[in-house]
């Protein structure tokens, strides 16, 4: 049992490792990343789709991604193991696109789309699926992070709203999706 779990939160851990790594690559190098982000409509703005969520523009910002992102990961990889890294890689990459097509024109970087993806469908499954575990996990989730709903408001310019309304859409797409899925751990 013990060795499940451990197995399973790897995902969120190993993401969050990289992260930081490249936060402090980009700290001490005084390199910039942001060009690794996703640029909407230009094609060297593809890349931004896998890069552009492990970049951070400071330590406030991937401070604010760290926790969420470990424990939304690893509460989705213990409780939904067998949808976890489709529904997890579909978040990140899914929400990169829509930020590709539909974003404003600049670098839009950081792990919120995934983090926002993540607690809407965690959120979203309670709500479709309406058992007590998963009831239990998106009330947990609201109390937590219930306030990211005004995070998808375009309230400040160099926030990627984006981003974060692409990704909560995404995860509730994704928990209407699985709504029906039987075993899940």
């Amino acid at each position: 049992m013990y060795t499940r779990y451990r197995a399973d939160i790897i995902y969120p851990l190993r993401l969050t490792f990289v992260i930081w790594l490249v936060f402090t690559f980009q700290f001490y190098s005084h390199i910039d990343l942001g060009f690794l982000g996703i640029y909407p409509r230009r094609i060297d703005g593809l890349v931004g789709i896998i890069t552009g969520p492990l970049v951070h523009g400071n330590t406030q910002h991937i401070l604010s991604n760290t926790l969420p992102l470990l424990f939304l990961g690893i509460t989705m990889f213990v409780f939904y193991n067998r949808i976890a890294l489709w529904v997890f890689a579909n978040c990140y990459i899914l929400t990169g696109i829509l930020v590709w097509f539909f974003g404003r024109p600049f670098y839009h970087i950081g792990a919120s789309g995934l983090i926002y993806g993540l607690a809407f469908f965690l959120i979203s499954f309670g709500l479709f699926r309406k058992d007590f575990r998963s009831l239990a996990i998106s009330i947990v989730v609201v109390i937590l992070y219930g306030g990211l709903v005004y995070g998808m408001l375009p309230t400040v310019s160099n926030i990627s709203w984006e981003s974060h309304a692409f990704g909560a859409s995404i995860g509730i797409g994704l928990a209407f999706m699985y709504r029906n899925t039987r075993k899940l751990d």
